[in-house]
């Protein structure tokens, strides 16, 4: 089993890493490989919804976009996280989700769970809007004793937030149980959820 980690933070070792090395220690501990993959700080273009992402890949191949959608392939989890910008995800992140949930056919009935550091507020709707990514793929949300963040201006901060960090471990084990519950199903027998064809609709029609 492997747990895909994405640091969607410009600062590659930063506060948004921290959290994610105190989940990852957990998971380790469970017998569970993980890979922490940073987006990077070159520019990450937004969704220009022109539907070519049928094959699993989007459109644009001059970012970290496609060489990540080939890592979640063999990924059986994932772990998104973020700095809180404007009280939301950061702007690179966002861009990067966006084409990634469109094109991401392989993340169906896969675990996810998103993380947030903030220095002080603005998490809860940040938390928010990354958990809505994962309700658009029929993908399990991974939670925690509280909600998903930590606060902090530097990693070393972020390590005095006690809860915080309490937290990251917790959901790590629920993450690791969780895995070991649907490899257990699937052991078992117990098919995928039956699926029905999509019905597309909006407010006229």
């Amino acid at each position: 089993m492997k747990v895909l980690m994405i640091n969607g933070s410009p600062h590659k070792e930063g506060c948004t890493y921290t959290a994610l090395k105190e989940i990852e220690k957990e998971l380790l501990k469970m017998g569970i490989e993980t890979e922490i993959v940073h987006i990077g700080t070159q520019p990450i273009r937004g969704c220009i919804g022109c539907d070519k992402c049928a094959n699993g890949r989007c459109i644009f191949n001059d970012d970290s976009v496609n060489s990540i959608l080939e890592l979640a392939e063999t990924a059986d989890a994932f772990v998104f996280g973020s700095p809180v910008h404007y009280a939301a995800a950061s702007g690179s992140l966002t861009a990067f989700l966006d084409r990634f949930f469109y094109a991401g056919k392989c993340l169906a009935y896969k675990p996810g769970a998103a993380i947030v550091t903030c220095r002080r507020a603005g998490s809860t709707a940040a938390l928010d809007q990354l958990n809505k990514y994962f309700t658009i793929r029929n993908m399990p949300i991974v939670s925690s004793q509280y909600w998903n963040m930590v606060h902090g201006n530097t990693p070393d901060e972020v390590r005095q937030d006690l809860e915080g960090m309490q937290i990251m471990r917790t959901l790590g084990r629920n993450m690791g149980w969780l895995l070991r519950c649907i490899e257990a199903g699937r052991k078992a027998g117990v098919p995928l959820p039956e699926k029905e064809s999509p019905a597309v609709t909006n407010f006229i029609r």
